[in-house]
Order: C-alpha cells, then structure tokens, then sequence
C-alpha cells in the first residue's frame, strides 16, 4: 500500500468522514447531476458547496484532487512518511471542519496548503521534546552569498536531503525558501527571533548545498564507471 493510500485509510476520523455517501444526502436531482458528473470536470465552487451540503461524495472528490500535492508538503515538513501522513489526515480534518469559512478570495489550493503548513507546524511543536538537535555532519560556516539551484534536483533526492535537516532548520528553511514567509513571520509562528530564523535559514543552505555537492559527486562517479 502506498503512502498516500495508507494516509486515505488508516484515520478513523478521517475514514468516517469521507464514508459511502447515501442516496438521502442530497436532494434529487442535485444528487443524481452531481454523481454523473466526472469529477475532474467538477469546479472549485461545485465541490466546496457539495462539501457544505453535506455531500461524502464531493468530500471524498475534493480529498482526492488535493491530497497528492498535499501530501508532498507535508513530506517536505515531515521527518518519516508515517509522521507526514498524521499531518496530512489531521490537515484535512481541518479543511471539512472550517470549509465554511472559505471566503473563496483565493484559490482552494492555496487555503488547503497553508492548513497543511499549519499542522505541520502544530506537529513540530508536539514533536519538539522528542526530537535531537544535531544535524550530525561537519560543514562550512556560510555560503558567502553563493546561490544553488533546487531545480536541477530529482524530488525523492531533494526530498531526502531535506527531511535529514535538523527539524529547526527544516522549519526554517521550508516557511522562507518554499512558502515565501518573511524572517518576522517565522519567528512568530515558530516562538524564536528574526535573528535566529535567518541564522538557521543560513545554516540550512549551508547543510543542503554541501549535500547536494556530495549527491553530484557521487553521480559523477557512478558515470564515470559506467
């Protein structure tokens, strides 16, 4: 079974939620256009408002055309997969609970992910007395301004690089350089100073490009003896 499967599966809560939907949820024949309707073609607007209906049908829709990308959020911010998929369950949780809040301003995407960003800042705070602090290698002080691009990167290596990141500097690095928060905003949402968020932000590019520089090599090699 795979990640994303286990994480359709294994919460009860969220199982429940999204549960075989009966012919009584929805009134004839909203109910019958909504089941013939693939749902690819469905817009934003048809799900959100089958999700306020009370629909488990259009819940089940609206999970299922959001929660691979979300699921890749969740990894970048998760230590294990298992960890990821707790954030990903208590996520969507969140999303079905509060959906009527949705102002629908901006794009249903964009207010999942940063429900997701916010369980995994909720899951890092729990986890914060379990977890070590060193990140276990030996590295330059800074990166004198110099740039490195992610994009020349395959996602299961960077993925692995960044998972093995202290958690503060994974933190760090995924609200500035990913989610495009400022230093301020990090140190809020995180209790830590503007200060210490850049300082652990560089420390983090430092850690990842040496990495990457090793990842490099390492390919370099395996080429060379091909």
């Amino acid at each position: 079974m795979s990640a994303l499967a286990s994480a359709f599966g294994v919460s009860g809560a969220l199982r429940g939620l999204l549960s075989r939907q009966t012919a009584e949820e929805l009134p004839a024949p909203t109910a019958a256009v909504r089941r013939l309707t693939p749902p690819a073609q469905l817009t934003e607007a048809e799900l959100i408002d089958g999700c306020l209906n009370g629909s488990r049908l259009m819940q089940k829709h609206l999970y299922e055309r959001f929660a691979a990308r979300m699921m890749a959020v969740c990894l970048r911010y998760a230590q294990t997969t298992f960890e990821a998929e707790d954030v990903l369950q208590e996520g969507f949780l969140t999303v079905f609970k509060n959906l009527g809040s949705f102002r629908r301003e901006c794009p249903l995407e964009f207010w999942i992910r940063r429900i997701m960003v916010n369980a995994a800042l909720r899951q890092h705070r729990r986890n914060m007395p379990l977890v070590a602090v060193s990140d276990g290698g030996d590295y330059p002080e800074d990166l004198a301004g110099e740039e490195f691009v992610l994009a020349n990167y395959a996602f299961e290596d960077l993925l692995s690089i960044v998972q093995d990141l202290a958690p503060r500097y994974r933190m760090v690095f995924n609200l500035f350089a990913i989610e495009g928060y400022s230093h301020k905003e990090i140190g809020e949402m995180l209790g830590i100073s503007e200060g210490t968020s850049k300082s652990q932000y560089s420390r983090a590019r430092v850690i990842l490009k040496t990495k990457l520089e090793r990842l490099d090599a390492q390919h370099s090699h395996g080429h060379l003896r091909k």
